[in-house]
């Protein structure tokens, strides 16, 4: 009777394991791992199952059981996903030319999920992206973080949820030139007014956050609901990060300024000049996502843009991230970024902890993604050979245990080499790519 009943016990064990879908765990063995957090290993072993990293190490210090599925990498490497703290991917569109300052525009709504951006994006190795509207306001809405998951059939399926089941994002602002509007209406004319009309709306911010507060269980004495302040409440209380686009040296001190005024967290965006207050920024406490620009041109408040950022961060004590801010970078060489960074003398590993890690932290997903540890989502890309040479490929991406870019694949190869079919997507290509919204302002 008894070992009738371990039977049944064991085919309903085998059953509902099934009917869960189970992954079978596969291993990927014999590539040299770069982890990020942690040293290299050589002929490093990954295991993965069901969208999670179950094991990393070396052969010795890793079994193998024969239930496992065995990919052999010799002669590669494998880090984690790129995670690309600032894109435009997904052609969005947030605020529009009636206000300066739009809190309660949700990318969201604007943002197409089929785009084949994004599968260019895949092809680059990114596997989490901070997708933002432009610059063209001083808050232009809120950002949405992303994994660049295959096929999907609404935005829904490439959304990150926190562990209350919420989507996860952040919220755009901007100073400097792009915000700015000779004779305007109702967007500023100068810096200062800039500042002020920011400050004006937090102020608005606190008083309605206040008003609930003394509300408390009595209905009738809320406020009327104002999803614009609910937004910038959000930002007060430390549950949205603020992506502040800022170029200047005097325009990032100003950042700083109002993120150290309202208490709000913030992740300073381009910072051109940051190698020129590099101390500053690192006495705030503030992390910085900088782009590498490897051609002239542009607006005038970046003509002191410098390769040595990273470096000049880097010996600050400044966590520093890179970002696209696609299409002013193109996603596929996004990778690139650490190598010029290293070029201009930021330390090796800081720069790929700044494409993965770094990263991860500005959108407070350090939990899940950025590195390779056990528990952590399978997020991983396999190169052809060192990550910073500009002859190494990435050959394969995947995300949560599924590859979703393959370059031996032809379909796929054509979104990392181009040609016809990896952009006849539908979007409008115009300045929505380039950190701007419509008509008015412009540039990244």
């Amino acid at each position: 009777m008894l070992r009738h009943i371990l039977l049944i016990s064991a085919f309903v064990t085998i059953l509902v394991c099934t009917i869960s879908g189970q992954q079978r765990p596969i291993a990927f063995i014999n590539a040299r791992i770069i982890p990020i957090v942690g040293t290299p290993i050589e002929q490093g072993v990954l295991i993965v199952q069901n969208g999670k990293i179950t094991a990393i190490g070396d052969a010795r210090t890793v079994r193998l059981s024969s239930e496992v599925q065995m990919v052999d990498l010799a002669g590669k490497i494998l880090m984690p996903g790129l995670v690309d703290s600032h894109s435009h991917i997904g052609g969005p569109a947030g605020a529009d030319a009636t206000a300066p300052i739009q809190p309660d525009i949700r990318i969201l709504d604007s943002l197409n999920p089929r785009a084949f951006s994004i599968q260019r994006a895949q092809a680059g190795g990114i596997t989490t992206v901070n997708v933002m509207p432009g610059s063209g306001h001083l808050d232009s809405g809120q950002t949405l973080y992303l994994k660049l998951r295959d096929d999907p059939v609404k935005i829904d399926d490439l959304l990150i949820l926190d562990k209350s089941g919420k989507y996860m994002g952040g919220i755009k602002f901007a100073n400097g030139t792009n915000s700015i509007r000779a004779g305007g209406g109702s967007f500023p004319g100068t810096r200062a007014k800039s500042a002020a009309l920011v400050r004006e709306q937090f102020i608005k911010a606190q008083e309605y956050r206040d008003k609930i507060a003394k509300a408390g269980s009595d209905k009738t004495k809320l406020p009327p609901r104002d999803l614009a302040m609910e937004a910038l409440v959000e930002v007060l209380e430390g549950k949205r990060t603020v992506h502040f686009h800022t170029h200047r040296h005097d325009d990032i001190m100003t950042a700083l300024r109002l993120s150290k005024e309202f208490g709000f967290k913030v992740v300073l965006q381009h910072v051109s000049e940051a190698w020129k207050v590099a101390d500053e920024i690192a006495k705030a406490k503030a992390p910085a996502s900088i782009i590498m620009i490897d051609a002239p041109g542009g607006k005038l408040e970046t003509i002191d843009v410098d390769f040595k950022n990273g470096a000049a961060l880097e010996k600050a004590g400044v966590l520093t991230g890179f970002h696209t801010d696609d299409g002013i970078t193109d996603s596929r060489w996004f990778l690139r970024s650490a190598g010029l960074a290293v070029r201009a003398g930021m330390s090796r590993d800081k720069a790929l902890y700044g494409m993965t890690m770094a990263n991860a932290i500005m959108l407070n997903l350090q939990d899940r993604v950025g590195s390779l540890e056990t528990g952590k989502d399978a997020d991983f890309i396999v190169l052809s050979g060192d990550p910073l040479s500009v002859y190494t490929h990435i050959e394969q991406t995947w995300i949560e245990g599924k590859k979703v870019f393959d370059r031996s694949n032809p379909a796929d190869r054509i979104f990392a080499t181009g040609g016809k079919g990896a952009v006849d997507d539908g979007d409008t290509g115009h300045a929505d790519l380039d950190c701007f919204d419509g008509d008015i302002g412009g540039g990244n």
